[in-house]
């Protein structure tokens, strides 16, 4: 299985935009599901009008995502009339559908870990302060470290130690995730508006685009490979 993160965002389009945003997120979403792709909301930014949206980061899981997301990365267009601005003459509208590098997302081993048994401290008697029960654990890829003394049992506190050492690399993930966030939002600012991926039209929001079926590519996928086996 197979993580990406998917960022549609408005750039610095009018709020028009945003509303392109909410709609081709609907859609996006549909498709996923259609397609058996998990996915997971990251964060939304709205937009300064109901019901629309300035960006939002998508997490997908599942297998042949390249596949999926050929046919929606990229700029993306909307034929239509404002519906905030009735008598404006302009009718093509643009949004991006970009993909988030989360190469950088650390996974926690446990021989990355370095761990010093040193003696409790505090309440427990004569037998906290003479016997080293209590662990220091350290992370040597992001240098996070915690000191565990919960329980008289060297063995326990490790496995505790661990425990709260993925807890912390995790939010050190998220903390990592949401800056790369920002620096794609602003390499987006700007969004190219020629050769669109997918163009929709009217309020209703129909493609006029034919996009490459993802299930007739995978399906040739797995009769290519069968034959491969034969």
């Amino acid at each position: 299985m197979k993580t990406k993160i998917i960022q549609i965002s408005a750039g610095k389009g009018p709020v028009e935009c945003t509303y392109v945003v909410a709609k081709v997120l609907k859609i996006f979403l549909k498709e996923l599901v259609s397609n058996k792709i998990d996915y997971t909301i990251l964060n939304r930014e709205t937009g300064i009008e109901n019901g629309t949206i300035q960006s939002i980061n998508i997490q997908i899981t599942g297998n042949y995502l390249a596949d999926f997301t050929t046919n929606w990365l990229g700029t993306i267009q909307w034929i239509g009339t404002s519906t905030f601005r009735k008598f404006h003459k302009r009718k093509n509208w643009f949004v991006g559908c970009f993909e988030i590098d989360n190469s950088s997302t650390i996974e926690i081993n446990e021989n990355e870990i370095s761990f010093q048994a040193i003696r409790s401290s505090g309440a427990g008697g004569q037998h906290v302060n003479k016997v080293s029960s209590a662990i220091r654990a350290k992370h040597t890829k992001t240098g996070l470290q915690v000191l565990v003394m919960d329980s008289r049992s060297q063995h326990q506190n490790k496995k505790t130690a661990i425990k709260r050492l993925q807890e912390k690399v995790v939010e050190f993930n998220k903390d990592q995730l949401k800056e790369q966030i920002k620096n794609e939002w602003e390499n987006h600012q700007q969004l190219e508006r020629g050769n669109p991926v997918r163009i929709f039209k009217g309020s209703d929001f129909k493609s006029i685009q034919k996009s490459k079926s993802f299930k007739t590519k995978r399906n040739q996928l797995k009769n290519d490979l069968r034959k491969q086996l034969e």
